[in-house]
């Protein structure tokens, strides 16, 4: 759903009303979680929801269109990933019985599930650098644009064009999607593409 569609939900929503809130939350849940899910893997759903929370409570000051609510769900988001990594990393310090508390390794089966589709990008996407991977999801994924992108990552607009011109080239270059491209031919488009427009 384009940011002026969501015009109206939004000033609904801010108003109080639910069906508004309901709109934004089916248009942009789906990204918010595909987001979440390659920045803090199997809390993606508890970090959402944690999100929205914190978006009900503050929906009533928010002030600005709805290309700006996108910007500040997403930084929402991503200090509640944040929070999130911070508590992991805490409970591994407290139970130090625990082999590993991090997250854990994809498992075989999974990943053989994963080769495709949007699961497939997204483990992909999960692993090239932090700043790259992040700056790849909010791009491509989020759909922000670099200004908005720069404001989530608390980044300046050239550092986060670089980075995902970055995390794209490399992408690119990974053996899984050179070969990808060669077995699906010409439909091999929807594979992460090293060119993005104004990156």
């Amino acid at each position: 759903m384009r940011d002026t569609d969501l015009a109206g939900p939004l000033r609904a929503a801010a108003d109080g009303d639910e069906t508004g809130f309901a709109v934004l939350w089916r248009a942009l849940q789906p990204a918010i979680l595909r987001y979440l899910h390659a920045v803090c893997g199997d809390a993606a759903e508890d970090v959402a929801s944690e999100t929205w929370l914190q978006v009900v409570r503050d929906l009533p000051r928010f002030a600005g269109d709805a290309t700006a609510f996108r910007v500040w769900l997403f930084r929402i988001a991503r200090h509640r990933a944040i929070d999130d990594g911070r508590r992991v990393w805490r409970r591994r310090e407290e139970s130090r019985d625990q082999v590993d508390a991090g997250r854990p390794a994809p498992d075989a089966a999974a990943e053989v599930i994963e080769h495709a589709g949007t699961e497939w990008a997204l483990r992909l996407i999960g692993e090239l650098p932090p700043d790259q991977a992040e700056a790849v999801l909010l791009r491509v994924v989020a759909g922000l644009d670099v200004a908005g992108t720069a404001e989530v990552l608390g980044k300046r607009p050239g550092a986060v064009r670089v980075a995902a011109m970055r995390g794209l080239r490399r992408l690119a270059a990974h053996p899984q999607v050179h070969s990808r491209r060669i077995a699906l031919g010409p439909t091999g488009a929807d594979l992460p593409h090293p060119h993005l427009e104004g990156a």
